[in-house]
């Protein structure tokens, strides 16, 4: 029998501690197709929309997608956002919805409108009024979602990612399309229960890459070849001072079977309980910025030393401008080393008005919050490279996908290769650094903005990564923030 499914992505990691908002342009800059269209440019990359028709594809159905709007982490959506991307989906519903037989939604699930704190809920709210109780819908998030009530009352079917860094947004999509196929065929009943745990997040963020955490994972996956149709473990995210905030673990299960509900409630207070007895066993140690620069300085390894700059990680909302470690290491006399990148559209613009060759001063970062990671930094060096910022990621998360930096300039300063671009993102793909002309395997220092999902492709080849508390907005110190709408007690504000 073949199904007509609608499918969209809508994917936003809102900070609430940001000055600034995201907008439709910054959805514009980073991923905003529609209809087939969205499809053309997703399709064969490791997306969720391209795990939906592997399996579409395959069951022969028809897929009505309506839209993919991504952009980068960020300060809140703004209702205008909101409101046209939510629109096109709800529009999309009303006018097929005679005809409906489920819908895949890619979601992130740690959304934050500037006029709710669930974004993810409320739109699910919202699909459901439209298409009422009998419709199944399919929801896959980010591992750091932050999973409320009403996200698992509107939707049947919740899957999460795996991995941290993100490296199976595919397979995820596949996975949540096959238990929606199900759940059209009759042949499931799923529903989904939810375990809340009253902490910021899980104390390693959810990295898959260290045992503690991964066992949590590795748990769930067991849980689901004894039977349950999905477990998800979601670390959450520390940059949203919303209700909703914390780890939780959901099971998806089929309520048609007798025993499931009683499976699906142990699992998920199983790993909740796990989650909460871990809560003082971090793995990351971070380091300040004058004892990172201390290491760059004597590093002579074969391989390059990775710096993340954890704190100033556009991935999480920061600003990306913050100057404290590039200082430190101009300071500290560090040579062969790249920082990158520094988000600051006011200086690349205005090295965008020199030449390539030319020995310039010019003022860098510090602008977004002078109080998390330093206020603006004076450089003198020389353009080595001008570009519009296009590049085409070939690593395990941005492979075949095109992004921008926008106007982009590195500047050779004093032995540091500086990045600077317009636009904010993380570093994830080398192709970030080889496009302008920088071979990461050759320089002896990375400075990287990322907290984790660097290590995905700058991992192998590094001879060695540190992790930097640079006291960007990120910042690993909690306390730093002024959580308001938090439930108390939370650790680990509460202790």
């Amino acid at each position: 029998m073949s199904f007509t499914v609608l499918t969209c992505e809508f994917m936003h990691e809102s900070n609430t501690f940001s000055r600034l908002s995201t907008g439709l342009p910054q959805f514009e800059i980073d991923t905003l197709h529609y209809g087939a269209d969205a499809i053309r440019v997703r399709r064969h990359a490791n997306t969720e929309l391209a795990g939906f028709m592997d399996v579409a594809e395959q069951a022969g159905w028809n897929v009505i997608h309506a839209i993919s709007a991504h952009a980068v982490p960020g300060g809140r959506v703004t209702k205008t956002a909101y409101d046209h991307i939510a629109g096109v989906i709800l529009d999309a519903a009303r006018a097929n919805k005679s005809r409906l037989d489920g819908v895949l939604l890619g979601l992130h699930g740690s959304m934050v409108p500037d006029f709710c704190q669930d974004g993810e809920g409320h739109l699910l709210e919202l699909l459901r009024t439209e298409l009422g109780a009998e419709v199944p819908i399919a929801v896959t998030l980010d591992l750091h979602a932050m999973v409320s009530e009403a996200m698992v009352r509107n939707a049947q079917i919740l899957v999460s990612y795996k991995t941290y860094p993100h490296v199976d947004m595919r397979e995820v999509g596949a996975h949540a399309a096959r238990i929606l196929k199900r759940a059209m065929s009759r042949e499931i009943s799923p529903r989904t229960v939810r375990a809340h745990v009253p902490m910021l997040d899980e104390a390693n963020s959810g990295r898959t890459d260290i045992p503690e955490t991964l066992a949590l994972y590795d748990r769930a996956r067991e849980a689901e070849a004894e039977g349950l149709l999905v477990v998800s473990v979601n670390a959450a995210f520390t940059g949203a001072d919303v209700a909703c905030v914390g780890p939780t673990v959901l099971a998806t299960y089929d309520s048609g079977d007798p025993d499931a509900e009683a499976a699906a409630k142990r699992i998920v207070e199983e790993l909740a309980s796990r989650i909460w007895e871990g809560r003082k066993h971090k793995r990351n140690v971070f380091i300040g910025v004058e004892e990172a620069a201390s290491e760059a300085v004597v590093w002579r390894g074969d391989k390059p030393l990775v710096i993340a700059d954890y704190a100033d990680n556009p991935g999480a909302g920061s600003y990306g401008d913050a100057p404290a470690l590039l200082k430190g290491l101009l300071e500290a006399g560090v040579k062969n080393a790249v920082f990158a990148p520094m988000v600051d559209a006011q200086a690349a613009e205005e090295l965008h008005q020199h030449s390539e060759g030319d020995t310039v001063t010019v003022t860098l970062g510090g602008k977004g919050d002078p109080r998390f990671g330093g206020g603006p930094l004076t450089v003198t060096g020389v353009i080595n490279r001008l570009s519009e910022g296009r590049y085409v990621g070939d690593g395990p998360i941005q492979g075949g996908l095109a992004h921008s930096f926008g106007p982009t300039a590195v500047l050779g300063a004093n032995g540091v290769e500086v990045l600077i671009v317009s636009e904010a993102q993380q570093m994830v793909d080398l192709q970030q650094l080889r496009a302008f002309g920088i071979e990461p395997t050759t320089r002896a220092i990375l400075a990287l903005k990322s907290m984790q999902h660097f290590r995905a492709a700058f991992e192998p080849i590094a001879g060695k990564v540190i992790v930097c508390d640079s006291g960007a907005l990120a910042t690993p110190r909690a306390e730093l923030r002024p959580y308001i709408n938090v439930p108390r007690p939370l650790w680990p504000l509460d202790k």
